[in-house]
């Protein structure tokens, strides 16, 4: 138990320092981008004297340390800052946002790995079969596909075409359906493959073989000793796919018109609205430890393997 807490505050640990340097690396980039948010944002027949004015209002005269070292203490006292294009609380404005985005997002998962795992596991069951080469092509072509080239062939299918599903919006359940198959195919292939690659390869083990020898059935070999190893690493795949797929939405949504965080990133991206930009940043940073940690934390938990090398390196 010493040994498992001791890897989780050391995650913890390599998690907050992970999370500082985005937050270092962003604001810099962003203070790096050509042109000046104040002259975006208000009249560009504004005297120097209003300009300078508002550059001191929002904290845009001070060196880039000093702007870095007041955002950060803000955010540690709980402040994200306002908007510099609406004026509005960044917190409220991604509070509003955030909702849609997890609906998406969680929706997207769920779905992925309701869908990929049981197909991956029969698949390699089924080895060299006509399900399993179809799954191979499958997942070839859809690992292939990038987010919003698929988002935009779906909606001149099913919406342009055939008229079936909603272009844009979240006007209710079938405004779901589009947005969720852009970010849910391409990393169900993924998922997809990489069952069923694990399970060709616990298939091969010599305590598979041994299990049989004692005269197991094949579906309690299947689940009690094939399955339970498998979703091991697909485990792990389902934290380290949260990222990734609020990365997707960033694309998606801005494609389906969707009023989640991705799309509220890309506007603000384009008038240089610095503090949402951190914010929403920063948020994405944080789940993408979080998510990463408790996959480590599960693998522990879930593998014995991972145990012992904990002891070793305690040792």
């Amino acid at each position: 138990m010493g040994d498992f807490l001791a890897f989780t505050a050391k995650r913890l640990f390599q998690g907050a320092l992970v999370v500082l340097t985005v937050s270092f690396v962003l604001f810099s980039i962003m203070h790096m981008m050509p042109g000046d948010p104040i002259q975006l944002i208000d009249n560009p027949r504004a005297s120097e004297e209003t300009i300078e004015r508002l550059r001191k209002e929002w904290g845009l005269d001070k060196p880039f340390l000093v702007q870095y070292g007041y955002w950060l203490g803000n955010v540690l006292r709980g402040d994200l800052g306002r908007s510099i294009t609406t004026g509005q609380s960044v917190t409220s404005l991604i509070a509003g946002r955030f909702p849609f985005t997890l609906k998406l997002t969680l929706t997207a998962l769920l779905l992925q790995y309701l869908v990929a795992t049981p197909l991956g596991l029969w698949a390699a069951y089924k080895r060299d079969s006509w399900f399993d080469k179809c799954c191979v092509v499958v997942t070839s072509v859809l690992r292939a596909i990038p987010f919003f080239w698929l988002g935009i062939l779906l909606i001149l299918v099913f919406s342009v075409r055939f008229g079936l599903l909603p272009v844009s919006g979240a006007s209710g359940p079938a405004s779901y359906i589009l947005p969720v198959l852009t970010l849910m195919l391409p990393r169900l292939a993924e998922t997809l493959r990489i069952t069923r690659s694990e399970v060709l390869e616990i298939l091969r083990e010599k305590h598979v073989a041994t299990a049989y020898a004692k005269g197991l059935s094949e579906r309690a070999v299947m689940i009690r000793h094939v399955l339970r190893n498998a979703l091991v690493p697909v485990t792990v795949m389902f934290f380290l796919a949260v990222p990734w797929l609020i990365g997707g939405s960033i694309i998606t949504e801005t494609i389906f018109a969707w009023p989640g965080m991705g799309r509220l990133l890309w506007k603000s991206v384009s008038v240089q609205d610095f503090p949402v930009v951190q914010g929403i940043v920063l948020l994405i940073a944080i789940l993408t430890v979080v998510s990463t940690t408790l996959g480590d934390l599960l693998t522990g938990l879930l593998d014995p393997r991972i145990r012992v090398e904990l002891r070793r390196e305690q040792a």
